[in-house]
């Protein structure tokens, strides 16, 4: 039997036809996505997007959040989504398990792809939605991997400053994302809460967003992990009564990277009164950097090298034109927020389109994530033993 490849979703160039975008997924995800492609072209010079469809299960609720959220029209099968040739941009914003074969039947079908982090829900999915990528990728058909904390501007400079030199040889970086969703016993189960759906729990969820930014900030792969999970509440109720939770409720890692590094990892769905704090530290010979997303425009360096008398830590406010990300925005000192990032995200997207760059995190890097996330699980079973990458 002969298979036909499609030729690839070339972008239109500017000022011709818009590029098509459909989303699959409208709920959290999914709302904050069709906002980034409702403003992207607002503040950044990218080629022109058309919203065209929203996918959902419930035809009547996804209906609904299509007339919100802007969207031309709204759809139950994603298949569909597929064969249109007005769609040149797939977004895929469903749990985890339906990540895999959305995202290779896409790119297949020669359409641009964006996916939500993590990645996948299993190493072996990550495998083959990157060999789906980088063969896609020969055609012109771009790939993207939605960790869209690198597109926080404070994130974005303090990978510049440890690219210059501004703290020296890093030698150590502590990294935690502390929720508390699930602090309450009562909470209701949710997707989230199934190993079959979700993958893993904290360490999924959160821990990819921690060693996503240990990769970006550092520029060097993690060579070793020891690690431990924990579920404190290990039954919920479901719409049919009590259902065991089936996946991890928080973690705690030790990272080690090429680069000599030694990161220490916390990620918590049940830290009390946390509700999305994603703190980073990290320290060099030199100096120091702290960030703290719940204070996402600032940014604190500490020089090392300044007088005695003199030493302290400076708070950058990442609101200046050269910042980066942040020319497209504002005035100087008019602070962006947690939404920005994911336009910023599809501004990047575009841009790889537009110019033929290979887009950045790719579907290589959500595999080297997810690798380590699956390290630290294995690491877990083992009571914590060291395991290599």
């Amino acid at each position: 039997m002969t298979t036909t490849v499609p030729d690839p979703a070339v972008p239109p160039a500017h000022g011709s036809a818009a590029l098509g975008v459909a989303v699959l997924g409208h709920s959290f995800m999914g709302k904050a996505h069709s906002n980034a492609w409702r403003n992207v072209n607002a503040f950044y010079p990218t080629p022109r997007v058309a919203q065209k469809v929203l996918v959902g299960r419930d035809a009547g609720h996804v209906a609904e959040a299509a007339r919100r959220y802007g969207w031309e029209e709204s759809g139950t099968d994603w298949r569909s989504v597929l064969e249109r040739d007005d769609v040149h941009v797939v977004d895929i914003c469903t749990p985890g398990h339906l990540h895999a074969d959305m995202a290779v039947a896409a790119l297949e079908a020669g359409k641009h792809v964006l996916v939500e982090k993590p990645l996948a829900n299993t190493v072996a999915e990550a495998e083959r939605m990157a060999t789906a990528a980088a063969a896609a990728r020969t055609r012109g058909v771009h790939s993207m991997v939605g960790f869209n904390y690198r597109r926080v501007p404070a994130l974005a400079l303090a990978r510049q400053l440890i690219a210059d030199g501004r703290v020296g040889r890093v030698r150590q970086v502590r990294v935690s994302y502390l929720q508390d969703w699930l602090a309450d016993e009562h909470a209701p189960m949710t997707w989230r809460l199934r190993r079959e759906t979700a993958g893993s729990g904290a360490l999924g969820d959160l821990a990819s967003h921690a060693v996503d930014q240990v990769r970006f900030l550092l520029d060097s792969p993690v060579t070793s992990v020891s690690g431990t999970l924990t579920t404190f509440v290990p039954t919920r109720t479901g719409e049919d009564g009590p259902e065991p939770v089936t996946v991890d409720d928080a973690a705690w890692a030790t990272l080690r990277t090429a680069s000599g590094a030694v990161v220490g990892l916390e990620v918590s769905r049940c830290a009390t009164g946390r509700k999305n704090a994603l703190g980073i530290e990290v320290y060099g010979s030199l100096g120091g950097l702290r960030f703290d997303l719940e204070r996402l425009n600032e940014l604190h360096l500490f020089d090392a090298t300044a007088p005695p008398d003199t030493q302290g830590s400076s708070r950058i406010l990442v609101t200046e034109a050269t910042h980066p990300y942040v020319g497209a925005w504002w005035p100087a000192g008019h602070v962006l927020g947690w939404d920005h990032t994911f336009t910023s995200q599809a501004a990047e997207l575009l841009r790889s389109i537009d110019t033929g760059t290979p887009a950045a995190p790719g579907f290589e890097d959500g595999l080297e994530v997810q690798r380590v996330l699956a390290a630290v699980t294995d690491s877990a079973a083992r009571s914590g033993a060291t395991v290599h990458l």
